[in-house]
């Protein structure tokens, strides 16, 4: 029996260095800390420490397998752990991903995101990581149509016989915790229907249809539906398995190419272009943003991360990157306005809504 391999990212805004900006070093270097102690024990095989913005990503190769309570509580710990660096440095909104007090057994529900892939290795095995920052898990829903389902996108859907059936979209109610797969391209309107719905309905796995081989998973948490109230935007993350079958890793990049609008930049309530960028730049500064997307490339080898390759740290992506910022000047100038603004359900600041209750009472009727 072939031993399965596990990759598990696993995110958490845990304090960040002047206001919603970017992780301290001394909390990813407590992080790298945790997760050497972690590797030296046999509980991981390998791992990296990054970030995109101000959310410390833990990224992890192991044999645990999915859901595992092992490498989740390694995460919470390391999570905690980190927040008490933030704490000492009085960064801003230490721990904040951090709704629980104690760990029980997962992180799904806690606050922080995961997105884990548990596979059979091949004879080579690419996997980009994808990492999202002022944005909400429905930001991947376009991208990851394109790269699966949109033949103008991915070529391999008409050349690759091993595509050429399609691929089974998992999709979740993140608003009544239900599911429900539909395959394309047989169901693609279908899908559409729900996916175009960002906010509700989000892409949570993908299977290649002929044999159900799993290509890609997101991170589904909602921190506004755990906690309530606003806390934070969610700032998804997403394993995507590439070539041989699947997606190439060019066609996976492809879809970024277009910034297209999402949901998040400044204080969770705002519509902005999702702009690709290299580590070097994933901090958000121009109004908390724009939002940002991070891709790292990696040959995975017996659980061992190769690389990473900081995929849009590259020239073909500055015209994205300049779009993104003529993207962002016209979504600025609408001000308080929508669509600029986004709509008064999905507003996560509860300020705005404490206003219109006050104003309720001093509406009069129409005589």
């Amino acid at each position: 029996m072939v031993e399965k391999t596990t990759v598990s990212i696993i995110k958490a805004d845990i304090g960040s260095l002047a206001g919603h900006h970017i992780v301290h070093e001394d909390c990813l270097d407590c992080a790298s800390k945790a997760l050497e102690k972690a590797k030296k024990d046999e509980v991981i095989i390998d791992y990296r420490v990054t970030h995109c913005g101000d959310d410390l990503e833990l990224i992890m190769g192991h044999r645990k397998g999915e859901d595992s309570s092992e490498i989740h509580e390694l995460a919470w710990n390391t999570f905690k752990e980190a927040a008490d660096v933030s704490k000492r440095l009085k960064l801003y909104a230490a721990g904040q991903d951090l709704l629980k007090d104690t760990f029980s057994g997962n992180v799904k529900g806690m606050g922080p995101g995961v997105a884990e892939i548990e596979f059979e290795e091949r004879v080579s095995e690419p996997l980009v990581a994808l990492l999202a920052d002022k944005t909400a898990p429905g930001a991947f829903n376009l991208p990851l149509f394109r790269i699966f389902a949109d033949p103008f996108c991915t070529a391999g859907l008409i050349i690759d016989p091993g595509m050429h059936e399609g691929f089974k979209f998992e999709i979740m109610d993140v608003r009544e915790n239900k599911v429900i797969t539909l395959t394309t391209p047989k169901e693609n309107y279908d899908l559409l229907a729900l996916i175009g719905t960002t906010g509700r309905y989000i892409i949570r796995k993908i299977y290649r249809a002929i044999d159900n081989l799993v290509a890609a998973s997101v991170s589904t948490t909602r921190l506004s539906l755990i906690a309530g109230k606003y806390v934070g935007k969610d700032d998804p993350v997403a394993l995507v398995r590439a070539q041989h079958g699947l997606p190439a890793v060019g066609e996976i990049l492809e879809a970024f190419s277009f910034p297209h609008l999402v949901t998040g930049w400044m204080r969770g309530s705002h519509h902005g272009p999702i702009m690709p960028v290299g580590l070097k730049d994933a901090k958000c500064t121009r109004f908390d943003g724009p939002p940002r997307m991070v891709a790292l490339g990696f040959q995975v080898n017996e659980a061992s991360l190769v690389g990473p390759a900081d995929l849009f740290d590259d020239v073909a992506f500055d015209r994205a990157r300049s779009l993104a910022n003529e993207i962002a000047d016209y979504m600025r100038r609408h001000g308080p306005f929508e669509p600029g603004r986004l709509g008064m359900e999905e507003v996560e600041y509860t300020g705005l809504q404490k206003v219109i209750q006050d104003l309720k009472p001093k509406f009069k009727l129409l005589s």
